[in-house]
């Protein structure tokens, strides 16, 4: 089976999960198991790993041997607040590489800030860091963080939880088109049918929090979630039928009928 690569390691799934906004721990692993996510990010502004020792840890629940650690800087405003975000990370978790870079524009919308976001990637490659990277759906911003030396690109769909999945199909198949690094979908997914457009698309992955963690049934949706994104793969890799507008094309062919 081919499988998702990035910055030099393979993974199964491509699937990425957040682990917020769960009512308690168990039900996060519960999810995250469920949804065969191999890839957990992590708020490092918003749960602990290890800066309280009196508060539970989330990596008791979510341990590294098992999964590969997302940590992502949800919250930062400035390249500055994410690059210090995220070089915490890496001392506390024995100098983790693989982080997500998100600096957003402001607290309503949460949309991302392109020119403190392309401030803080260009910061953090040169200081070691495999960057995957939260970003608009602008072509050129995508390009532009690709050439700084980002390992994905992670274009929005819709505004993070907002459940609106994919408003602009057309400037993700540019990026894809245009990437030659993983372009995965960030923010906006809803339901499963929205994780299977994405792939349907080429897109390379899917990363995902509130949809999971705010349906009605996490565990049941997470699993949904792993189908839509394989089913939504397969298809891609099949390659769909033309469409065919004003013009029926019957499943059994007229000519040779018995009898004629």
């Amino acid at each position: 089976m081919e499988q998702l690569c990035i910055a030099g390691k393979t993974y199964g799934s491509r699937l990425l999960v957040g682990t917020g906004k769960y009512k308690d721990f168990d039900e996060t692993r519960a999810a995250i198991d469920a949804s065969g996510a191999e890839i957990v990010t992590l708020a490092i502004r918003r749960v602990n790993i290890g800066q309280d020792p009196s508060q539970p840890n989330l990596l008791n629940a979510i341990p590294p041997s098992k999964f590969t650690l997302l940590p992502n800087t949800a919250g930062c405003y400035s390249a500055d607040d994410a690059v210090r975000t995220l070089r915490l990370a890496r001392e506390l978790l024995d100098g983790h590489k693989l982080v997500k870079l998100e600096v957003l524009g402001d607290p309503n919308t949460l949309f991302p800030n392109v020119i403190e976001t392309l401030k803080a990637a260009e910061t953090l490659v040169k200081d070691g860091f495999d960057v995957m990277v939260y970003t608009s759906d602008d072509p050129i911003i995508a390009k532009q963080l690709e050439e700084i030396g980002c390992c994905a690109i992670m274009p929005l769909a819709s505004l993070i939880g907002s459940g609106m999945g994919i408003l602009n199909p057309w400037n993700l198949r540019l990026i894809i088109e245009q990437s030659k690094v993983p372009v995965l979908v960030d923010a906006g997914v809803g339901t499963a049918s929205d994780a299977a457009i994405a792939m349907e698309l080429g897109c390379d992955g899917v990363l995902m929090n509130t949809a999971i963690a705010h349906a009605k049934n996490p565990v049941l949706m997470a699993s949904a979630m792993k189908k839509a994104v394989e089913a939504g793969r397969d298809a891609f890799l099949a390659g769909r039928m033309p469409r065919k507008l004003y013009s029926a094309d019957p499943s059994s062919p007229m000519s040779g009928l018995i009898g004629k």
